[in-house]
């Protein structure tokens, strides 16, 4: 990792296409302007955070549904279908 010290206005390229330029900041903040093609996925790391913690809940009530029609279909067949429905239900309602 490269560790720079720039002062407001300047700037750093990357390569041919991408310029960063630190335009100051406050106190615990900096201002970053970044100039980059359309096609770059510039994304802060609180967002891509919030994004895995979203697609994990999606992947859980994908899991859980999947299991209830599961559970469903052997209805007849188990006697435990009741208990492990109900303890389903609790995890969906977190």
């Amino acid at each position: 990792m490269l560790k720079l010290t720039i002062k407001p206005g300047e700037f750093i390229n990357i390569g041919n296409d991408i310029r960063v330029v630190y335009s100051g900041g406050t106190d615990g903040n900096i201002h970053l302007l970044i100039d980059a093609p359309r096609e770059l996925n510039i994304v802060r790391s609180k967002v891509l955070s919030r994004k895995k913690k979203t697609d994990q809940k999606i992947i859980i009530r994908i899991l859980l549904r999947l299991t209830m029609q599961n559970l469903s279909s052997r209805r007849r067949q188990s006697p435990k279908f009741d208990i492990l429905s109900k303890r389903i239900r609790i995890l969906k309602k977190k």
